[in-house]
């Protein structure tokens, strides 16, 4: 028999007479490789071949003769060994059998001839396929969170990022990734390309940083999948995490209480990502869940709004989402567990009666007469910040073209403020950088027809009052170009991500690739998000 170049031997030839050959042998279920979703038949001389993780595969063909005879040869005996030769019949152009039980660990050639009587037809590509029937095994370790009972100091406080390290063995196929839950429930039906897993490095290993928000003790459940897609047992790892004593930053934009804005994205299964707007990749450091939102069908058409908080809990940003598919109301997320939504239902922002107008200088005046009595008319929102912190942001909402802005006050917002302006606000994407250190606020503002970008001072004055006169002309104050949508089809600021202590500028290109700068140069491509 001949060698083939990935190392496996070619299936004897059969005599063959003219007839239709068959077409497209596949196994079922595809064999592949998990840790990249590849699924692959091997039909060639140099195509590694994939895993399967079962024992009786199904192997299917297409042909048009009355028959098919199917052969499997076993690749890990000496002698390569035939341990299949079996007809099955065609129906609706199609032929499939079920083969005998395959070994764990062992590597297999199969192949297909359209049976005639008498004699065989051309036959399909010998195609190629390797076993591993073997869970993967798993251990946990952490330096920063050592297990319970280990009699080791933890180096981390609950609040701070701490490395785990996950340890596979699997002397088949190899541990393609994990899945874990920290203080939560692992899901079923899983893939290397499902929310909250990690793919293993080449010696199984993998690297997983995660925070626990509350001290005491945690629980974090760690699954092992192989590349044959076989799924090993829930290992848990129980771990202390000790209360903080520092006291902690006040860092408006930043929502898991770590000191740093963070930028809040949703994945491509509509779940909310935290990403830190000082991180070096895409990884987020917790992700909101889509039943979360307030429609409970995932955060990507929803607004969400972050620069501030009610000061009735710890430091980190409440959230404010106007809901794209219930786009009259506003709703207000407490973060009262450092970047833990889920622990109680969303309340409702009522937006300022029609007879809560005023001017500049805080005055009642009359609302113009297209003013909304809810959020629908709101194009667009973003939480500007506050000149006093801890309080909840203060909002500019485009309304008509118009420009608002709403005061907030307790419980709410008090009272809505019309901008004088000369311009239309339709065509200019809001962004909010932040207060500086004296208080002063900034809107950057994105001109959608030509990727122009506008800085506009909002200088703080006596009582926190805030002069928002350099919005009058929305053309003006233009600082960089370039940012075009065709470019950017997202773009933001949390803040001060890089540390220097100027604000900086977030964008997502069209591929989902997230790019942050300093300031607004110096774009930095983090990779795609997930």
């Amino acid at each position: 028999m001949a060698v083939l170049a990935a190392g496996l031997l070619t299936a004897p030839v059969a005599s063959a007479v003219p007839g239709t050959a068959v077409t497209d042998p596949k196994a079922v279920p595809a064999p592949g490789f998990a840790a990249s979703g590849l699924h692959t038949d091997a039909c060639d001389d140099s195509t590694t071949p994939g895993w399967l993780g079962v024992a009786n595969p199904v192997l299917t063909v297409a042909a048009t003769s009355p028959q098919v005879r199917f052969k499997v040869w076993d690749d890990s005996t000496p002698a390569h060994d035939k341990i299949v030769d079996s007809t099955a019949d065609v129906t609706a152009g199609a032929a499939a059998l079920t083969t005998a039980d395959l070994l764990d660990g062992h590597s297999y050639t199969w192949q297909a001839w359209p049976e005639y009587s008498p004699g065989s037809g051309k036959p399909a590509p010998a195609c190629h396929v390797k076993v591993d029937l073997t869970r993967p095994g798993l251990s946990v370790s952490s330096t920063d969170f050592p297990a319970s009972g280990s009699g080791s100091t933890p180096g981390k406080y609950a609040g701070e990022n701490g490395v785990f390290t996950l340890t596979g063995t699997d002397a088949g196929s190899g541990v393609a990734c994990y899945q874990y839950a920290l203080n939560g429930t692992l899901g079923v039906g899983w893939d290397c390309a499902s929310g909250h897993t990690v793919k293993a490095g080449a010696d199984g290993t993998a690297q997983l940083t995660l925070k626990p928000k509350d001290w005491g003790t945690n629980t974090l459940t760690v699954q092992a999948m192989d590349n044959a897609g076989n799924v090993g047992q829930p290992v848990t790892y129980t771990f202390y995490a000790p209360w903080d004593p520092r006291p902690k930053p006040a860092v408006p934009g930043d929502v898991d209480g770590d000191g740093v804005p963070d930028i809040l994205l949703p994945d491509a299964q509509g779940n909310l990502q935290v990403i830190s707007a000082g991180a070096t990749d895409t990884t987020p450091s917790s992700t909101l869940p889509a039943a979360l939102a307030p429609l409970h069908a995932g955060w990507q058409d929803d607004q969400v709004l972050h620069r501030g908080w009610a000061p009735v809990h710890a430091p980190g940003d409440d959230l404010l989402v106007h809901p794209k598919g219930n786009p009259g109301f506003l709703y207000s997320y407490a973060n009262n567990h450092q970047g833990d939504f889920g622990q109680q239902y969303p309340t409702l922002v009522r937006k300022p009666a029609s007879n809560r107008c005023v001017d500049a200088a805080g005055a009642a005046t009359p609302c113009p007469p297209d003013y909304a009595a809810d959020w629908s008319s709101s194009d667009q929102l973003v939480a500007l910040g506050s000149a006093d912190v801890p309080s909840a942001p203060v909002l500019l909402s485009v309304e008509h073209g118009k420009l608002y802005v709403y005061h907030p006050s307790f419980r709410g917002y008090a009272d809505a403020q019309l901008i004088a302006t000369t311009g239309d606000w339709s065509g200019y994407d809001l962004i909010a950088p932040g207060a500086d250190a004296s208080g002063n606020l900034t809107l950057w503002a994105r001109e959608r027809a030509n990727g122009a970008l506008h800085a506009y001072p909002i200088a703080k004055q006596a009582y926190n009052l805030l002069d928002f006169s350099a919005l009058a002309d929305p053309s003006a104050n233009v600082v960089a170009t370039g940012f075009t949508t065709a470019a950017y089809p997202t773009l933001g600021s949390s803040g001060d991500g890089d540390g220097d202590g100027k604000p900086d500028l977030w964008a997502v290109t069209p591929d989902r690739h997230l790019v942050t700068f300093s300031g607004w140069s110096a774009p930095k491509d983090l990779g795609a998000l997930r």
